[in-house]
């Protein structure tokens, strides 16, 4: 299993691309928080209310989900994130029916 994190500028855009790879199956389940982003742009720190995105997906399906953000991002520059963790068999095995 792997997780994918990004960010979006607001829900509506967060919704809807999360959505989109849900219904590709190329999710299981995507958690979406509000919070405050400090990061450098153009020669100085900006400041944004953004929403963080935790996409949870198969290590096998990692460069479909990739492909499928790079396409669907409203970013010029997005943080598309991932890395490797471990869950209990219970989920895994739902995560594994649920995606393609």
């Amino acid at each position: 299993m792997i997780i994918i994190y990004t960010t979006f500028p607001n829900m509506e855009k967060a919704k809807e691309v999360c959505k989109a790879l849900l219904e590709k199956k190329l999710v299981g389940c995507v958690n979406l928080r509000d919070h405050l982003a400090l990061y450098w742009w153009e020669g100085k720190i900006e400041e944004d209310e953004e929403i963080g995105a935790i996409l949870k997906t198969r290590d096998e399906l990692k460069d479909k989900v990739i492909e499928e953000l790079k396409k669907l991002h409203p970013y010029s520059v997005p943080a598309i994130i991932w890395f490797k963790v471990n869950a209990n068999d219970e989920y895994l095995d739902w995560l594994k029916k649920v995606t393609e």
